[in-house]
């Protein structure tokens, strides 16, 4: 089949939609793997438990 110059492949996307193989189509070289960084409350800090104290006094008060 021939192209049909849609345009899609020239964006510098990392993925985009081919109309010629009617189908998604993912770029191998600017795929980047990122590690989900953990970061909020965690369990013995201070701060989430004076957090985690007031909310169950407004739970319980109401």
């Amino acid at each position: 089949m021939m192209c049909f110059s849609c345009g899609n492949c020239q964006v510098q996307d990392s993925t985009y939609f081919c109309l010629m193989k009617n189908d998604f189509v993912t770029r191998e070289s600017s795929i980047r793997v990122v590690e989900k960084v953990r970061s909020g409350w965690k369990k013995g800090d201070t701060e989430y438990e004076q957090h985690r104290r007031k909310t169950r006094k407004v739970v319980e008060v109401e």
